[in-house]
């Protein structure tokens, strides 16, 4: 399989795009650790894991990526629990809700820009070393199309995955030489928890009229971003870096 002997993190797995990354990746033949602050939904995804590919396939592991200590110890139960890190997938996000720009209280820009911008510096931190003994590995940041097709109303959480655009780029070029590849996935939106917040509510003529702005007609799945990942991660995008893969059934055009 596409991803036999590979260990990956995915974070923020308890639902929606990290929930559909982690269990395409079990297909695959990825041991998973599944990392997020909601236990009951990382003890579930996890848990259907192990049943569906095997005892010793996955781990939860409970963790605020917007937390040094927290990341640095995700990453050594992963350690200690599948004794290397292949992948991993910094897909935890959180969006303040659609509105004016200075509607946005100070904590829900900080908290933002913590858990969608400096999550991928702590995660780096912790992980950057480990691919480097190992040899290489493959990091994937979520960012989003509100990262390259910015518009009003969502403008802090715009700002927040257009770094994580930026970031992904430079950071693929320094690591680069050492074989560690990053790319960055930029989805529209999906039908899952954070769409209401998107969209300012959640009503069919909302839904209508995002919808109109899609040319495929249709939110993205989590199956679309999980499969858009599974390129990048395995050995087919072996020489895929610093990319920002739109998959946004043609939002960005």
């Amino acid at each position: 399989m596409r991803l036999d002997g590979k260990v990956a993190i995915v974070t923020g797995a308890g639902s929606g795009f990290g929930e559909g990354i982690a269990r395409r990746f079990a297909e695959a033949g990825a041991k998973l650790v599944v990392n997020d602050i909601d236990d009951r939904g990382g003890e579930r995804v996890a848990g259907e894991i192990e049943r569906s590919a095997g005892q010793g396939s996955a781990l939860y592991v409970r963790a605020d990526v917007a937390s040094d200590d927290a990341m640095a110890g995700l990453v050594k139960r992963t350690l200690e629990r599948f004794g290397r890190v292949d992948i991993l997938v910094n897909n935890a996000g959180i969006t303040h809700k659609n509105g004016p720009m200075l509607g946005v209280d100070e904590a829900t820009f900080d908290r933002v820009f913590a858990v969608n911008v400096k999550s991928i510096y702590l995660a780096a931190r912790h992980v950057v070393p480990v691919l480097r003994r190992q040899g290489g590995g493959a990091m994937i940041n979520i960012a989003s199309t509100a990262g390259l097709r910015p518009r009003g109303g969502l403008v802090w959480y715009c700002g927040s995955k257009g770094a994580v655009i930026t970031l992904s780029k430079a950071m693929a070029q320094e690591l680069a030489p050492e074989q560690i590849r990053v790319n960055a996935l930029c989805p529209v939106a999906g039908d899952t928890p954070l769409l209401p917040s998107f969209m300012g509510g959640d009503t069919p003529e909302l839904r209508a009229k995002f919808l109109a702005s899609i040319p495929l007609g249709r939110f993205s799945t989590p199956r679309d971003v999980a499969n858009a990942a599974l390129y990048l991660a395995s050995d087919e995008g072996a020489f895929i870096t610093g990319v920002a893969l739109e998959v946004d059934g043609g939002r960005c055009i």
